[in-house]
């Protein structure tokens, strides 16, 4: 018996990782098997070339690695996770929660390719490799917090100076707008649940999204 596999995909700034916590303490003090992961799993060996390639070992632009190639990297990441530590829980039905999967890589090197058709290429490739080629699981939910850009931007700049720290999507303004603008088309496409988390430009309280996301997880739980 298959387990449930829950994304909470979002762009950066946008809370997710709040949530995902929220909702896992949540889900777990009712009683859930629940095992909560998140990518790019920065610990692990598997992700040593997303870490290079975030930090700009291989350009200071995203657009410097075409988008089949940084798929590898990230690919290569979940890949690890999902053999090493997951799949023996998610194969005996339990419920994995995870702060990002192939929907990130979906949006954030699609959006590498502004022709439609080789756009298009790319995310019927992308399925194919991971879900089909490397047999990592379909999502059975995807919950897209839908944070607008400018929000989102404050809070990026808030974390960076707090913690001294950004990769280079964080550092370009330009490309992390043209990210949300390809969420919201892929949302549409792939049927993500969007989950509004501001307005004019400002975050709504966490407690409202997670109010919002809990209820859509638990529906489809049922």
């Amino acid at each position: 018996m298959k387990g449930k596999l829950i994304i909470i995909e979002a762009g950066d700034g946008s809370g997710k990782a709040t949530q995902t916590r929220k909702l896992y303490d949540r889900l777990l003090a009712e009683g859930a098997r629940i095992h909560r992961v998140e990518f790019p799993d920065y610990e692990a060996d598997g992700s040593m070339l997303v870490r290079m390639y975030l930090r700009g070992d291989f350009g200071a632009h995203a657009d410097d690695v075409n988008a089949y190639a940084a798929s590898t990297f990230f690919a290569a990441d979940r890949y690890a996770s999902y053999r090493m530590k997951w799949q023996k829980y998610y194969e005996a039905g339990d419920i994995i929660l995870a702060d990002r999967y192939t929907t990130s890589n979906m949006v954030h090197q699609a959006v590498k390719l502004t022709d439609r058709a080789e756009r298009e290429s790319f995310l019927a490739w992308l399925w194919d490799y991971e879900f089909n080629k490397l047999g990592l699981p379909v999502p059975d939910l995807v919950v897209f917090l839908d944070m607008e850009p400018e929000a989102a931007d404050r809070l990026i700049a808030e974390r960076a100076k707090a913690t001294g720290q950004s990769d280079i999507h964080e550092k370009d303004k330009d490309y992390l707008h043209r990210c949300h603008g390809a969420y919201l088309e892929l949302a549409e496409k792939y049927g993500w649940v969007r989950v509004k988390c501001s307005s004019g430009g400002e975050p709504l309280p966490v407690e409202e999204i997670h109010s919002k996301v809990y209820e859509i997880v638990e529906a489809a739980l049922r």
